[in-house]
Order: C-alpha cells, then structure tokens, then sequence
C-alpha cells in the first residue's frame, strides 16, 4: 500500500464548530459525514472517556468513505486511573467494546498517559508486550473481557489486519534514548505532540509511521497555526513520509538507518476556537505543495476530499 500523510482532526462534536465550520441548520447525526468529506481521517476521542458499543463504531463506519480511517484513542481508565498496572482486563474490555467493528477502516491505536506519571520502564515494558498486533489477536484479547461489556461485546475480526500503536508521553522523565529503544523495540510509535510547551516535544521516530498531534503552538487547545508555522510543519510531514528526518529534529536518541517511506497521521487538537479544521485543511494542501488559491484548480484534490463552498480555508486567525 502506498504511504502517504493522512491529515484530520481530534473528534467533531463540538458545539462551536456549529453554524461556523457546519453549515448553520446541518443536524448533528449528519456531522461525521460533513467532516468525512473534508478530511481522510479523524481521531476517535469518545473512546478515552468511555467503553463505546458496537452499534456505535457501525454507525459510524457507515457514515464516512471507503478509504476512510480512524485514529481510536484508548481509554483513560487504563491509561489515567489504572495507570498501566494490571490491565489485562481493562484491555480486553477495551477491544470488545466494538472498534473491530471498524475492520479496515481502524487506524492507529492511540495511548496517552497523563502528566503525573513518570517513565517506569519494566511498567511501560510490560504494557506493551500486552497490545495486540493484529485483529485476530485482539479478538482473542478481548474474550477476556468481563461483566462490564457483557452482553454486548463485539468478538471478531473477519480479516487479520496489522494493528498500529501510539504513545503520547506528558511527564519529562520520557524524555531519554531508554523510551526510544523500548518503543523501537516494540514498533510503538513516540507521538509528536504540539502542546505549547507544556508537555515534552520529541521527534523520534519509533517505528514505521509517524504520529502528530497538534494541540496549538502558542496556547493549549485555543492557539490557531499561522501560515509560517504550518508551512513548517509541512515541510516536516514530506520529510517523515518520505523517510527522511525533518530539518533540526528534536532527538533524544541517534536517528535510525533508513529511506523507507512511511505513513504519517495527523490530528489537530486545537477545537477551542473552531481552528483545527481550518489548520487541518490549510496543512493539507501545503503538504500536497497547493496554496489557497489553487483549491479551485483541475486535478487537485486536498487529501483526496474536494471542499465545498462552504467550507473554503479561512485566513489564521
């Protein structure tokens, strides 16, 4: 399959994004399938809070293309309040709550862990010797799940598809060469967060995709991206897909050896003030080396999602 970068935003829910983003009067049940034609990928936030269902994932499944897909972020009880300690179950519930619905339609799979909890390195080991490579595995994971989705658990994979891992730090402690060769070792993807600061910026690259998350620059979650800035982050997509290291990257550990080309998914995060699907759109076309202006030009297809009208990319505000 060919690489390429897949460019979207973090959820579409947001009562914001109504009658700025959405057109005024679109009904909420129609959302998805408004953001789907825009963008080729969205990150799946629902799932961190709660077990989703099955009819849920189906559901929306139904509602974006073919060649759609869907980052699915993990929950936050394994993540935030377990804290990866004795998961097994909390994991398999996880898995049978539907997302195999998605079949292959399901991207990466994306971990964060909060900001109070430091690198453990046998903790963090042990987690992810436990993540399900494929969807047959998972499938075998998730049998083991309990009362929680009893009833309603989702236990198959018609296809066995290769599943992806993301891990997005927020406590300094990571930042060392000992989470990069733990992550290389397991194929784990570092994710690049944006976070203003906040929380620890690494570009290592960890296995054979990238992943971005892009929280705003300047203040977290609001902040929208000036047109230098995304000009530069384009610049370090194309490096990423293309397989090579981006200009001046912020390393902890020597780069790795190689020219392969790679996926690269990214999400916007900064929904505060209805940028991300602005930035998100803006980023794409110059990731595909296209202005603004040449939106309307034969052949061009930002992210292969034509925009509409109403949908146009506005100046950063």
């Amino acid at each position: 399959m060919a690489t390429r970068a897949w460019i979207g935003i973090s959820g579409w829910r947001y009562t914001p994004w109504r009658g700025e983003f959405y057109p005024p009067g679109l009904p909420q049940r129609d959302e998805l399938s408004y953001a789907a034609e825009r963008f080729p990928t969205i990150e799946l936030n629902g799932s961190f809070y709660s077990l989703q269902r099955p009819e849920y994932y189906e559901r929306w499944c139904e509602q974006v293309p073919r060649d759609f897909v869907f980052a699915v972020k993990g929950s936050r009880y394994i993540t935030h309040m377990l804290r990866l300690r004795g998961v097994e179950t909390a994991l398999a519930n996880f898995f049978a709550s539907g997302l195999l619905v998605l079949e292959h339609k399901l991207g990466p799979l994306l971990w964060q862990l909060p900001p109070s909890l430091p690198l453990d390195e046998e903790l963090l080991a042990a987690f992810l010797e436990l993540l399900p490579r494929t969807t047959k595995d998972a499938a075998k994971l998730a049998r083991r799940h309990d009362k929680r989705v009893k009833g309603r658990a989702y236990l198959r994979a018609r296809s066995d598809l290769k599943l992806r891992h993301a891990l997005e730090v927020r406590h300094p402690s990571f930042a060392t060469p000992k989470l990069v060769d733990l992550l290389r070792k397991h194929g784990v993807s570092l994710v690049v967060a944006d976070t203003a600061g906040r929380w620890p910026f690494l570009e290592d690259v960890t296995a054979d995709f990238v992943y971005v998350r892009l929280h705003g620059d300047v203040k977290l979650y609001e902040s929208g991206y000036t047109d230098a800035a995304l000009e530069r982050w384009a610049a370090r997509i194309r490096a990423w897909r293309d397989g090579r290291e981006p200009s001046a990257p912020k390393l902890v550990a020597p780069p790795q050896r190689r020219s392969k080309r790679r996926d690269v998914y990214v999400y916007f995060d900064n929904d505060i003030k209805v940028h991300a699907p602005y930035d998100a759109m803006s980023l794409a076309a110059k990731v595909e080396g296209m202005s603004h202006e040449e939106d309307d030009d034969e052949g061009f297809e930002p992210q292969a999602r034509p925009l509409s009208r109403q949908t146009r990319l506005r100046p950063n505000a």
